[in-house]
């Protein structure tokens, strides 16, 4: 097996330092031999002097700017585009050399999950990047969905929410050509009853075709701490999606088990 080690080193960045937020994406695009860290869309808290009483964790949508970050030199810059009116957060965004896709995504001012499709094409000379972008018709409607990617051209989107109230039980998959993308259905697996009935869901992508999905289970002990159901869904060679349950349901378990410090390394073996 091999073993893969994550390591983290901070950069200092200079410019148009993007403010800090949650649910926004990024990507790495390649350009004229030259890459760069694509930052669109997500929430932040209220501005301390816009903060009342009333609003104090108030959260708002981020200006819908486009951020290049070049990581060798520590730079950000920002870029407003007409095509992007509205901040975006919980969206999809595919990335395949200069361009990113940017899918579905929640908009908390008029709370609306939009179909559109925002082509946003990087173009990185030897002067000043250039960012534009097209709308495209015919995308779908969702918001915290799961991305994986299967080849270096196709993603599947797994999961999310149709509303704030409705999980989105939907497949796609997605395919990415040098200048277009093209979305289809995708057979979705034989869901748990667990899944079908939790009103919430949350996983991550473990690549190459694999899930991991977590919903909170229907605890009933009163002074028990929170058990969940864990799931690996896993697009096999086949073109078969399979759920497999994973999961530590008893309280014994969860106690007998140690915690992960702060400080541990996190290794991995690979699975594939």
């Amino acid at each position: 097996n091999k073993k893969i080690t994550l390591c983290c080193s901070e950069k200092e960045l200079e410019g148009d330092v993007p403010e800090a937020r949650y649910g926004h994406s990024m990507n790495i695009v390649h350009s004229r031999g030259k890459s760069a860290v694509v930052i669109f869309g997500g929430r932040s808290f209220l501005p301390l002097n816009q903060r009342t009483t009333e609003k104090w964790n108030c959260v708002v949508d981020c200006q819908p700017l486009v951020y290049l970050i070049d990581l060798q030199f520590g730079c950000s810059s920002s870029y407003l585009v007409p095509e992007l009116q509205d901040g975006i957060s919980f969206h999809a965004a595919l990335a395949k050399d200069d361009t990113v896709y940017i899918l579905g995504g929640h908009t908390i001012e008029n709370n609306l999950r939009a179909r559109n499709i925002y082509k946003i094409k990087v173009d990185l000379p030897l002067g000043s990047p250039k960012v534009t972008c097209t709308v495209l018709q015919g995308g779908i409607s969702f918001s915290s969905t799961i991305v994986t990617q299967t080849n270096q051209d196709e993603f599947i989107i797994i999961g999310g929410y149709e509303s704030d109230s409705q999980k989105r039980l939907n497949c796609n998959r997605v395919c990415l050509s040098d200048e277009s993308i093209n979305i289809q259905q995708f057979e979705s697996p034989e869901w748990t009853g667990e899944i079908k009935h939790s009103k919430t869901w949350f996983g991550g992508d473990m690549g190459h075709g694999a899930v991991l999905l977590g919903v909170p289970s229907d605890n009933k002990h009163q002074n028990a701490e929170a058990n969940f159901y864990f799931y690996l869904l896993n697009l096999g060679q086949d073109e078969d999606l399979m759920l497999q349950t994973c999961s530590q349901e008893s309280l014994e378990e969860q106690e007998d088990s140690m915690p992960l410090e702060d400080s541990e390394e996190f290794t991995f073996d690979n699975i594939y």
